[in-house]
């Protein structure tokens, strides 16, 4: 089996599992108890919260630790939305969000929030024209996603920063960053971003481990209440364990980033070229997208018909996000894409990672070129008696 679905999850670095092993006996004291272990894991924790930093050029303070960017994006959107509302009640994002920004907005709807959703272009680019005009005095957030995750679209994050901050300078600007850290380069600062999301499963690190980036003198209203663990942002336990592994997998990540980015974009144009080649496939990523991500669409099949085929084939690809490849719906994605209903309904991502070679992609090619043309015929039989 060749396993195409990183973006769904990545299989953790063997020095990560080592190492939250190697914590998970050693270091097992709350660091929050005042004797010499509690003291102990503390110090481990304080130096995987330096790591993580330098991992994105912050400050240490400046980290806070979730269980993953589901957690991290709820505490940024609706911890900014609660703790600014007297400034407003206004929020900006765009319609091709993970279900962990949208269905977050679109609950806070429900609670008296306006939201603006920007629209997109035929690649899945937000039209920066209608970020200007919907950016207002009563604007508290801007929530838009860095690598999109089912067709790999990269948002022009310098741009949308410069926008927001020239329009309201009091604006506060969050990125969910899951897709994009470990494959393509990533800049807080040049984004001018004030808070930032990610999860270590998405960068070969543990499962139930992430990082909320918080700038300084931004305040979020917690949504865990208890202890005054994470600087009060979050309370309860912390994972030190998780939280040294994910460091670990962080620094690894960043340093090999540029290595990994130019082996993923070489076999990605592989891929592309193959895909391009088969009848009746449709490539809805484009030739800017991130290099790990490629989307497509085979109109007139059901998409789980071409994810099964291809499992009995050797290749392990899905649908669209993980968190809803279980359900039927069209991709919301694609539908904002202007992409019409059978398109919506029949997307394939293939996700890169790691361990990926060229040979692996060719191989990957020529199965999908075998399935179709054993498809095809149905396909076409099904479409003469509509």
């Amino acid at each position: 089996m060749i396993y195409w679905d990183h973006a769904a999850t990545t299989p953790p670095f063997d020095e990560v599992v080592d190492t939250m092993a190697e914590v998970m006996k050693i270091h097992y004291a709350n660091p929050s108890a005042l004797h010499r272990s509690g003291e102990a894991a503390a110090k481990v924790q304080k130096r995987a919260r330096e790591v993580c930093a330098a991992a994105l050029d912050v400050q240490p303070d400046e980290i806070v630790f979730t269980s993953g960017a589901t957690e991290g994006n709820n505490m940024a959107i609706k911890g900014a939305a609660m703790q600014y509302s007297s400034r407003g009640k206004h929020i900006i994002t765009t319609g091709i969000e993970h279900p962990s920004v949208y269905e977050c907005c679109r609950q806070l709807e429900t609670l008296g929030w306006e939201v603006t959703y920007l629209p997109v272009d035929a690649e899945g680019m937000v039209d920066l024209a209608a970020l200007s005009e919907a950016v207002r005095k009563d604007t508290v957030l801007v929530s838009i996603m860095h690598v999109n995750n089912e067709t790999g679209a990269m948002q022009p994050l310098a741009e949308v920063g410069r926008i927001v901050k020239e329009r309201n300078p009091r604006t506060l600007l969050h990125v969910d960053g899951v897709q994009g850290f470990g494959k393509v380069p990533v800049s807080l600062s040049g984004w001018q971003a004030d808070l930032y999301s990610l999860s270590a499963h998405k960068f070969n690190g543990p499962r139930g481990m992430g990082v909320l980036y918080i700038r300084r003198g931004v305040q979020l209203f917690p949504l865990i209440s208890g202890g005054s663990q994470e600087s009060g942002h979050r309370a309860g336990t912390e994972n030190v364990a998780g939280a040294v592994a994910m460091s670990k997998a962080m620094r690894l990540s960043r340093e090999n980033q540029p290595e990994l980015y130019a082996r993923m974009t070489e076999i990605r144009e592989l891929l592309l070229q193959g895909i391009r080649k088969i009848p009746g496939l449709a490539l809805n990523s484009s030739e800017q997208s991130a290099p790990h991500i490629i989307h497509f669409s085979y109109p007139g099949l059901k998409p789980e018909v071409m994810v099964h085929a291809l499992e009995e084939m050797g290749m392990l690809v899905s649908t669209k996000s993980a968190c809803s490849s279980k359900f039927s719906e069209p991709s919301r994605v694609l539908l904002a894409m202007g992409k019409d209903m059978e398109a919506a309904s029949s997307g394939i991502r293939i996700s890169l990672g790691k361990e990926h070679q060229l040979g692996d992609a060719a191989r990957l090619v020529e199965v999908l070129a075998k399935i179709c043309g054993n498809l095809r015929p149905i396909i076409e039989r099904e479409g003469n008696r509509r």
